[in-house]
Formats: C-alpha cells, sequence, structure tokens
C-alpha cells in the first residue's frame, strides 16, 4: 500500500516551535542587567532544548497513533463458523495511503478494513510494511473475491484485485486459512450491501 512519506510532520512540529520560540522576547546576558545571571544563562539552553524535545516527541508518535483510525469490528462468516475482526478502518485517502506500514506485528483476530464506497479495480503494495499479510478483496455485497496470502514485507509489487471490489480486508498472514476463509465467504459489515 502506498504511503506519503511522514518525516514532513516532524519538521512542521520542529518549524511551529522554532517560530514560537523567536518571535517571544528573549533574555541574553550582554542586554538583560536586571535579569539574574542564571536566568540569562538559562535563556542559553532553553531554545536547544526545545528544539531537542520537539524532535524526539515527533518521532516517538507512530504514524497509526497519529492518524487515530476508527475502530470497528466486521464478521467472516466461513465453513468453520462466524469469526468476528476487531478492525480499524482507513476512510480517507491519507488514511489508505499509510495503511499497516510501519507495524512490526499484526495480531491474529485484527485487522484493517479499505472500504471504497463502490466497486473498482484497486491496487495495493507492501511498501514499508513490515508484516506479511493476507489480503481480501471484497465485492459490493460482502463476498470475498480473492485472497492473496503471505505477501512479502516491504515488496513494492502491484498486487490487484483482479476485478472490480468495494473494500479490502488486511489480516495477519495465515490468518485467512486458520479461519477457513475463502473465496465465496461473506463478509458482514456495514461498508457492504447484501443482495436482495
Amino acid at each position: 500500500m502506498g504511503c506519503r512519506p511522514t518525516f514532513h510532520r516532524s519538521i512542521e512540529t520542529l518549524a511551529g516551535i522554532g517560530a514560537a520560540f523567536t518571535s517571544a522576547p528573549m533574555l541574553h546576558p550582554l542586554n538583560s542587567s536586571r535579569a539574574a545571571p542564571w536566568v540569562a544563562l538559562l535563556s542559553w539552553f532553553a531554545i536547544p532544548l526545545a528544539f531537542s524535545l520537539a524532535f524526539w516527541a515527533a518521532f516517538m508518535i507512530s504514524p497509526a497513533e497519529a492518524q487515530n483510525f476508527r475502530r470497528d469490528k466486521l464478521t467472516l462468516k466461513t465453513a468453520s463458523g462466524a469469526h468476528v475482526i476487531d478492525i480499524e478502518v482507513a476512510e480517507t485517502n491519507e488514511q489508505k495511503q499509510l495503511g499497516l506500514m510501519y507495524r512490526t506485528s499484526v495480531p491474529p483476530g485484527t485487522g484493517m478494513l479499505f472500504p471504497y464506497g463502490g466497486a473498482q479495480e484497486v491496487s495495493m503494495w507492501m511498501k514499508n510494511t513490515y508484516s506479511s499479510l493476507d489480503m481480501i478483496f471484497i465485492r459490493s455485497d460482502g463476498t470475498v473475491h480473492r485472497i492473496e496470502q503471505s505477501t512479502e514485507p516491504l515488496s513494492e509489487r502491484v498486487i490487484s484485485s483482479k476485478g472490480p471490489v468495494a473494500a479490502v480486508l488486511e489480516l495477519g498472514a495465515g490468518e485467512s486459512k486458520r479461519l477457513g476463509l475463502k473465496p465465496g465467504d461473506k463478509v458482514e459489515h456495514a461498508s457492504f450491501k447484501a443482495k436482495k
């Protein structure tokens, strides 16, 4: 799945803090005769310290935390029964581009849903994605169209839906086999409209 580089977020954070400091009055040991010496000295360290803290804070926030994906549940109806999956929903274009990138694991029983609002050809990839995945391509009525199993981490190979689909569900590699999921099975979620 594609992703716009996230480094720019940190630059914006640092730039905002830098602007705040440069616009504020600053004590200087040569022009603040009434300031206590220790206060003047402290002013020399305030800006470098602030920039350092901002730098590390920006990079400690994971892309997933920054995006704040909506959480939901869906049900996979297979020959082995109904399986409820805890999902994150990639609703915006930016969230769809990010997806499960940079995640070091995708626990069993969890995944991410990419709804597209209508049937269309969809292409995914594994760029910046460290965990192997099962990609389930789903039609508008919730029918599993096809499954790409155990994708290669960090690969930029394009993985196509090979037909019009309304959504893609990504699970940890091996989950589709564990749950007995196969093409033709049903996915129950508000994103899909059952045929009447």
